[in-house]
């Protein structure tokens, strides 16, 4: 599910205020350029180390990618290419496949969308563009952009080098295919009949819906470390239902069907397939009948495929490898409640376990999430780490020395450390030391060279935007990288929030929380702004930075506080935290929300508890229509964007993962979380908001509750963009979203407002 929300938690405590701040207008947020900078997409270190490379937002138009390098032994960053560089003004062009790729990715710019390096010589990157494929070398004289593909009419989709940069593979037309990058052979399919037409159901090389959506699975196929074989992935969606969604525009209604697994609903059926590249030979890998999603897939070094797989209850989570003596499972996670994809599987060269590497791997079987050493060969586990908080996950490995980022500050916070497996003995574990740079209320994170020597490092605090610097793995000292500056304005109205000390509302679980004060004189009590996402998955009141910080200064100057709190069940804590979902979507969260707003003004007495209104988006949105669909709601108003209002609607693996299969909706979490049935107890007022084209969260979630509510005879507001999707991109659609939420909160919450 889209981890959406207006939550903006990471301000800043201005120094040097002048009397009177300068106002902070909805106009200046949505416009370009943005106030925080612009913040680059896909910042990596090549894997010789040698360039830092990134997607960096236009100086004409935010909205526009490019891609830029600058060489890690110093010197000015370089634009390498833009879309307008290779398009020759014509308008990039993008099908639907493609732009729900970008959906599934959190992506609403245009341009240079995505790239990747070839090779290990850290001398040409690859990307897609508008259909066709391109590259860029880096020479001598400058950077040399090459178009390697000239039919933009079938789009290449998820470019991929091989290991040794002389060939990409793609997925074009529903086949698989590979080329050299250097001339020489034509493209050629290497999947069914060298590429004839396909049952449209049919895919090779791409994930489904439901891999890409709720797995972060966004590949289908992976090179050998020789570049002799693929591993691929074959999807047929014959069996998934058809949905048809009308793009509803100002001046036309475009009807796209889209094959959506609604909960309880059959999956497409996934296989995996082992391909030699030279001969297109194909073999079937063997999975159990059970193995519903497959989350995660690879090779080892020695050549073995290998494939994570869970059930359709999710319940398991299995590592199989496949020999030439045939499939042999690793290992198994198990959890009553779910079990939780994860990317932390890496060989170990440096440490041998019966005789072969060792496997890095996490699991959350102590109760909270750490890494441990497992044997290849018996599946024996070592533990690697025995934190006070979870492990978010592991950054790079040398083969002996491992790097993870991992949380702190009851998930507030996220810092990197380092350890020497080398070290882990069945009563010893290593030694886990924080990298340099450590310091309380910051975000940190990082992305690894091949070689796993040095990081590019990314940190945000307190009102400060992400920023970029490497950092060797060893040894002191990190190297910032200069970005786009941040306009003073962002500084001049930030202010820092009072870290609440909330209980949960069975009495006893601490809760995360941060009050943003009114900014300014305001007389007598104050109207206050609930923002919580509620959602499994994702975390919102943490010390990192959000774009939408400034959206919440906007709202303290309009004289409001603005509270944002987690619900048990949501990411960065331990793990009886995380599963307070199970089966109970609609309660647990509701009854925290509850607990948290009426003990608000017992903390802070100028708060009116009779003007509280709540807005949420995706998950938050359907937190939002519950809120108010409620007799005992505490709250004045609400705006729920996107909202999810019968889960027998959303997708399968999101859905039972939490709720379990729907019994046609009669299953009692599914019936509890109905909203439409509800909808005779709204009585105070609610704005529900969808974009026309959202392939997430259908717009048929809001019309059913629209419905439901028209037959009740409620009044309601409603607020309809036509041809967005589930985020509702663009400076002008933002802007106007901003305006109308704000008139309505004015409307409903200001003095002399009626509840």
């Amino acid at each position: 599910m889209t981890r959406i929300t207006l939550l903006a938690l990471c301000l800043s405590m201005a120094t040097g205020l002048q009397a009177q701040t300068p106002a902070l207008s909805l106009e200046r947020i949505t416009a370009d350029p943005p106030l925080a900078g612009r913040l680059p997409r896909q910042a990596e270190i090549s894997p010789g180390g040698h360039w830092v490379s990134l997607l960096q937002p236009s100086q004409a138009d935010s909205e526009q990618l490019e891609l830029w390098a600058r060489p890690t032994a110093g010197g000015a960053p370089r634009r390498l290419v833009a879309a307008a560089d290779l398009l020759g003004g014509a308008a990039q062009v993008l099908s639907e496949a493609e732009k729900m790729a970008l959906e599934r990715r959190r992506i609403s710019e245009r341009g240079i969308t995505q790239y990747q390096w070839c090779g290990k010589a850290d001398d040409r990157l690859l990307f897609p563009l508008s259909g066709d494929l391109y590259q860029v070398r880096l020479t001598d004289a400058g950077p040399v952009a090459q178009r390697l593909t000239h039919s933009p009419d079938q789009p290449k989709q998820d470019p991929r080098c091989s290991a040794d940069g002389r060939r990409v593979a793609y997925a074009m037309g529903g086949h698989l295919w590979v080329q050299a990058l250097d001339g020489g052979q034509p493209a050629r399919a290497l999947t069914p009949d060298g590429g004839a037409t396909l049952t449209p159901t049919v895919s090779w090389g791409l994930p489904e819906f439901i891999a890409a959506e709720e797995f972060d699975r966004q590949r289908g196929f992976w090179w050998s470390a020789d570049g002799t074989q693929l591993l691929a992935l074959r999807v047929d969606e014959a069996r998934v239902g058809l949905k048809t969604r009308a793009q509803i525009f100002a001046d036309r209604t475009t009807l796209t069907e889209q094959r959506y697994p609604a909960a309880g609903e059959a999956n497409a059926e996934v296989t995996a397939w082992r391909i030699d590249v030279a001969t297109g030979q194909r073999q079937a890998l063997p999975l159990p009948k059970d193995a519903e999603y497959l989350v995660r897939a690879g090779w080892f070094r020695d050549g073995t495929p290998w494939l994570q797989w869970m059930p359709r209850d999710q319940t398991r989570l299995t590592l199989t490898e496949f020999t030439a003596s045939g499939p042999r499972e690793l290992l198994t996670d198990t959890d009553p409640a779910w079990v939780e994809a994860h990317s932390d599987l890496m060989e170990l060269p440096g440490v041998l376990r019966s005789g072969r590497p060792a496997l890095l791997w996490s699991s959350e079987a102590s109760g909270r999430r750490q890494l441990q050493l497992v044997d290849r060969v018996t599946g024996a586990r070592t533990a690697l780490t025995n934190l006070p908080e979870p492990v978010a996950h592991a950054v790079c490995t040398d083969g002996q020395r491992v790097v993870l980022a991992a949380a702190l500050d009851r998930g507030r916070g996220r810092d990197l450390f380092v350890l020497n497996a080398a070290e882990a003995q069945p009563t010893i574990q290593p030694t886990v030391q924080p990298l340099p740079g450590s310091a309380p209320r910051q975000w940190r994170d990082a992305q690894a060279d091949l070689g796993c020597t040095q990081l590019l490092e990314t940190r945000s605090a307190f009102g400060e935007p992400p920023r970029l610097s490497l950092r060797p793995v060893s040894g002191e000292g990190a190297t910032p990288l200069p970005g786009n500056a941040s306009d003073p304005l962002l500084r001049q109205t930030l202010r820092a929030p009072q870290a609440l000390d909330l209980t949960a509302a069975d009495g006893r679980t601490p809760l995360n929380a941060f009050y943003f004060a009114p900014q300014g004189a305001v007389k007598g009590r104050h109207p206050v702004l609930v923002l919580a996402y509620g959602g499994p998955g994702a975390a919102t009141v943490t010390w990192a930075w959000s774009r939408d910080s400034a959206w919440v200064a906007h709202w303290t100057q309009r004289g409001y506080g603005v509270l944002a709190v987690d619900t048990r069940g949501m990411a960065h804590r331990d793990r009886a935290f995380t599963r307070a979902h199970h089966r109970a979507f609609g309660q647990v969260e509701v009854a925290d929300l509850f607990a948290a707003v009426r003990a608000l003004p017992k903390l802070q007495p100028r708060v009116d508890p009779q003007r509280i209104g709540f807005f949420g988006w995706s998950y938050g949105g359907f937190l939002a229509a519950r809120a108010l669909l409620d007799a005992d709601t505490p709250f004045a108003a609400a705006v729920g964007v996107a909202p999810v209002t019968d889960w027998t609607l959303y997708d399968t693996a999101y859905t039972e993962r939490y709720l379990g299969l729907p019994e046609g909706g009669k299953a009692a979490p599914y019936a509890q979380a109905h909203l439409p049935s509800r909808a005779k107890l709204l009585k105070q007022p609610l704005m529900l908001v969808h974009g026309t084209a959202d392939d997430n969260v259908l717009f048929e979630h809001s019309l059913r509750l629209i419905e439901a509510l028209q037959q009740e005879g409620k009044v309601f507001d409603t607020l309809i963009y036509p041809g967005k999707a589930h985020g509702i991109a663009g400076r002008q659609a933002r802007l106007h979203l901003y305006r109308s939420v704000q008139a309505f909160f004015d409307r409903h919450l200001k003095p002399g407002s009626a509840r």
